[in-house]
């Protein structure tokens, strides 16, 4: 049991160092544009409750301070690579972080890759794939995963499979096989990693967003491809960090649902 700091709250410094030693962090470095890590700090004070979502919104912020929340942990943060001006949206969004004393922290790619609580494993888990191997190239790392069906099944099964609150997917095309027998996931706006699936003879891909360049090349290789949603796609890492955070730091926790639609 990892244990927290004075008066049994943590400290932004304490959770950081937890997040470290489950997500690959630094191993993403290099590969990743989102600043991973403690993106807006608080005040150095205790930490009670973790609030967890999916984009560091102006709704997640307000929600998160009216849950008491000390922390809210992201999988979309608000620095991506390059120096950014703090105004418009930004400004208001930090300036409502540092008024209600909340820390943000962003976990991009190190929570899409996880093996055990990342959004693609989580795909993975819930459709039941087996023989599961790294897959999705992007930077020179592989962030998705792909294996077998326990026994073929069509692309609707799969799709309900994947349903976060019954919410449909963006898009299903069934341009391959009526029955899958393989399949890879790379959860998010990953389109692209289609043509991988292409070129390995993979049957289904699942990712969050179709893309205009890649449908022509899905219909003519016979791949059949859910899009599923960004959001919907990347729920499940932030869940299964926040499963984790309540029984290992015994914290209180709160997931905050806000999608987009898309």
């Amino acid at each position: 049991m990892y244990t927290s700091g004075v008066n049994g709250n943590f400290t932004s410094a304490k959770l950081d160092r937890f997040f470290r030693g489950i997500l690959d962090i630094e191993g993403f470095a290099g590969a990743d544009d989102s600043l991973n890590g403690i993106q807006v700090d608080n005040d150095g004070g205790g930490i009670g409750k973790i609030a967890f979502a999916v984009d560091a919104s102006l709704e997640t912020i307000e929600r998160a301070a009216g849950a008491g929340a000390g922390m809210l942990f992201v999988h979309h943060g608000l620095f991506w690579g390059k120096p950014a001006a703090l105004t418009g949206s930004r400004r208001r969004r930090i300036k409502a972080l540092l008024d209600r004393n909340i820390c943000l922290y962003a976990a991009h790619l190190p929570l899409d890759q996880h093996p055990e609580m990342g959004n693609c494993a989580a795909l993975a888990q819930l459709l039941g794939l087996l023989d599961i191997e790294p897959f999705g190239t992007y930077h020179g790392k592989k962030i998705g995963y792909k294996g077998r069906f326990p026994q073929p099944i069509d692309i609707d099964q799969a799709a309900r499979k994947i349903a976060f609150e019954d919410r449909p997917p963006l898009g299903v095309y069934p341009f391959g096989k009526s029955e899958s027998s393989t399949c890879a996931v790379v959860s998010g706006g990953a389109a692209g990693n289609a043509l991988e699936a292409i070129e390995e003879g993979i049957d289904m891909y699942v990712t969050g967003e179709m893309a205009h360049f890649v449908y022509s090349e899905c219909l003519e290789g016979g791949l059949n491809m859910i899009a599923g949603g960004h959001y919907s796609t990347e729920v499940w890492g932030a869940r299964a960090v926040m499963r984790h955070c309540a029984e290992e730091l015994q914290i209180d926790v709160e997931f905050i649902d806000a999608p987009t639609g898309l």
